[in-house]
Parts: C-alpha cells; sequence; structure tokens
C-alpha cells in the first residue's frame, strides 16, 4: 500500500552533508543525534526520532511536509507522515 504523498515526493538538494550531522543539534552543541533523514520538500536534513531532539518530526509540525526519507549510506526508504506509510 502507499499514498499520493509517497508517490509524488521529490527529491530535492539536501541543505546540509550526511558528515556535518543534525545541522540543529550540532548548532546548539548537541553530538547525541543517531541518523540523519531528508524532507523530500525542501531538503531539509534532521535528526530521526530515536534522537533525543526529533528534528525531523518536528520540521514536520511546523512545516507541514509529509514525507521524509533516510539520508543515511545505503537506505532509501521513505516515511508518509501524513498517512503513517513506509515507501520504497
Amino acid at each position: 500500500m502507499t499514498c499520493q504523498h509517497l508517490k509524488e515526493a521529490g527529491e530535492p538538494t539536501p541543505q546540509a552533508p550526511y558528515e556535518g550531522g543534525c545541522p540543529e543539534c550540532v548548532a546548539d552543541g548537541h553530538h547525541d543525534w543517531v541518523h540523519l533523514r531528508l524532507c523530500l520538500d525542501c531538503g531539509y536534513v534532521a535528526c530521526c526520532d530515536s534522537s533525543p531532539r526529533r528534528h525531523m518530526s518536528a520540521h514536520y509540525a511546523t512545516d507541514g511536509h509529509p514525507v521524509m526519507r533516510s539520508y543515511e549510506p545505503g537506505e532509501n526508504w521513505k516515511w508518509c507522515f501524513v498517512d503513517d506509510l513506509l515507501g520504497a
């Protein structure tokens, strides 16, 4: 099963490199982020829900961008926040 958000998700240029870590965490002096995610609407890079500050979920809550994907090397899965669905 998939949703329209996953079908229509683009592949924007990331706003930050993988090597830098979660930009918000690093800017605040935190280095305990776990995995990075990429917003497929605007290219925002942020930490996942396994990280203490959950910046990607916060980005969805404030900006409403529905789909993100893993920004980890070798991973290409996507997640739709609106429909709570995993996609490839």
